[in-house]
């Protein structure tokens, strides 16, 4: 048994419709542009770093820890302030989930230098060897 088409229907090409997909996929887009957190987050923009005219910028790595010292001594990972005992357990936590991640230390230009040692130390307590210190590029001014 043959189906007839009607012979209005004989030029036309079959296909679908694009439009409904390319929303879907708009959408998904807005979706997880809105959702994304940045890595930037644990960066304080209100130190006032010190400048040095050597030196190069590191590559940005997924799992760095930045260690914020602050003008006052306080010590600062993420969102949260820690005593010295608090951030040593704290980066020992983080070493045995992965003894190579690189700390990056942000002091304060204000700060004394014994603050920047304590956060050093906690870093060496805690196995973490690859650490940073960071600065303000002083040859761009």
């Amino acid at each position: 048994m043959r189906i007839r088409r009607s012979s209005d229907a004989e030029g036309e090409e079959v296909g679908f419709n694009l439009t409904p997909m390319i929303d879907c996929v708009f959408l998904l887009n807005i979706f997880y542009m809105l959702t994304t957190t940045f890595l930037n987050l644990e960066k304080e923009m209100d130190l006032n770093l010190p400048e040095a005219k050597s030196g190069r910028p590191e590559q940005q790595e997924t799992k760095e820890v930045i260690i914020n010292v602050m003008a006052d001594g306080r010590m600062k990972v993420g969102e949260r302030f820690f005593e010295q005992e608090a951030l040593v357990d704290h980066l020992k936590q983080v070493a045995l989930a992965d003894a190579s991640t690189p700390v990056t230390i942000r002091g304060d230009r204000e700060t004394v230098f014994q603050n920047a040692v304590r956060a050093m130390d906690a870093c060496g307590r805690a196995n973490l060897n690859r650490i940073s210190v960071g600065l303000i590029d002083g040859t761009s001014k």
